[in-house]
């Protein structure tokens, strides 16, 4: 026990009550994020967060910790640098050691056609506002010098986009530090609580049915990530969102090897290394529609022989585990943020592979349109209306998704 005894709960074990202003689906960090931002930036407090297991036990906790800002488009760029900066300053705010390291990234070019692609990228950026710099490959090769330079590379090494505040976060530090934070706020925090139907009354959500008994609030918040085509079959409705599994991996603890994050599309594997040791990686999606959080076979090796690749001199390095979180995918790889199409029910969802580094900005953005009934700036142009006048927002490349 090192000493320690005495040690608090970070937040409470809440009662479900019958009546809320608020209801949140969802324990996640974006579920977490808002009644945290609903109850500091607006003052609403009676909010409760219904769970249906244990918070962060979903795709908050089944991520690669990547937080960045490097997306091509000005609603994107807003969206996602919003979330940089609160992530910067978010240890702070919550008192609560996130363990955000701003290390940057890379997303790796391997061709003179690649060059072009990633130079027009990282002037998009700057306009935008987000920090971006084109590298070369000297350049590359003083940041990680791990990876393959070799000229007989299945795709050399040109150069890189870098985004030098993008970084890594602690996921789980990110679930906590929120719920410990809403709770300090009078939240109710309730896990193991499963949504089994929504109740409405004339077209309108008022409540819904859990395994723990009814209950009604003025407006509900969905934040269910992966389930949210369940949910809104639940409720009644279709949603333009298909939902995959997303394989992570962690190897054994190496000595400090790299020491910032890379990423190449053309092998399909990204990595960067753990404050343990341990080497974080991932790949393309399972295009397999599916439920399952184990992932399977044919992905498994597509993502290691990737990373092998990248730096040979990791390929004999041990796997300690693998993982898989069911990731919700739209159209266009953008978040839906706004109204369900139901009075009273809300969505917060869509986010597919860009989830985690969303938090801050997806909580912030949903708690301003739970308490005002109306879009933030920012989130307007992802309401689910997009998907009928057509002004999409294409960022399955950013997002690091195969068309």
């Amino acid at each position: 026990m090192r000493g320690h005894s005495g040690w608090g709960k970070a937040w409470r074990t809440s009662a479900l009550k019958p009546t809320y202003d608020v209801i949140i689906i969802g324990g996640g960090g974006h579920g977490l994020a808002t009644a945290y931002y609903l109850a500091r930036n607006h003052g609403i407090n009676r909010v409760a967060i219904l769970e249906k297991g244990w918070l962060g036990g979903g795709n908050t906790g089944r991520n690669t910790t990547a937080i960045r800002s490097n997306y091509y488009y000005p609603e994107s760029a807003a969206l996602y640098d919003l979330s940089l900066r609160l992530y910067e300053n978010l240890s702070k705010e919550l008192n609560y050691n996130v363990m955000f390291s701003p290390r940057g990234m890379m997303v790796l070019a391997h061709s003179v056609a690649e060059m072009e692609i990633a130079a027009r990228t990282v002037n998009a950026m700057q306009i935008n506002g987000t920090d971006a710099e084109l590298f070369d490959a000297e350049d590359v090769r003083k940041r990680a010098p791990i990876l393959n330079f070799s000229r007989e590379a299945r795709f050399p090494i040109h150069g890189a986009i870098w985004q030098g505040r993008a970084g890594t976060g602690r996921h789980d530090a990110v679930a906590w530090g929120y719920a410990r934070a809403a709770d300090s706020l009078g939240v109710d925090i309730i896990q193991n609580c499963e949504v089994t139907d929504v109740i409405t009354e004339g077209g309108c959500a008022v409540g819904v049915n859990t395994n723990l008994g009814e209950v009604r609030a003025g407006r509900i918040g969905a934040a269910v990530a992966g389930h949210s085509s369940v949910l809104a079959g639940i409720a009644g409705f279709d949603l333009p969102i298909h939902s995959y599994a997303l394989q992570a991996f962690v190897s054994e603890p190496l000595k400090p090897v790299m020491d910032t994050v890379a990423f190449s599309p053309a092998y399909g594997t990204y990595f960067s290394q753990s404050d343990k040791g341990g080497l974080v990686f991932g790949g393309a999606l399972d295009r397999v529609p599916s439920y399952g959080q184990r992932g399977n076979m044919p992905v498994q090796e597509s993502v290691v022989s990737g990373l092998a690749e990248m730096a040979p001199v990791l390929a004999k390095v041990k796997l300690l585990r693998h993982w898989a979180g069911i990731v919700d995918v739209t159209p266009d790889s953008s978040p839906i943020i706004g109204p369900s199409g139901i009075d009273g029910l809300y969505l917060n969802c869509g986010w597919g592979t860009g989830g985690f580094k969303a938090i801050p900005a997806g909580g912030t953005l949903f708690a301003h349109l739970l308490a005002t009934g109306s879009h933030h700036e920012i989130s307007r142009p992802f309401d689910l209306d997009r998907f009928r006048s057509g002004r999409l927002i294409d960022e399955g490349a950013a997002s690091g998704i195969a068309h």
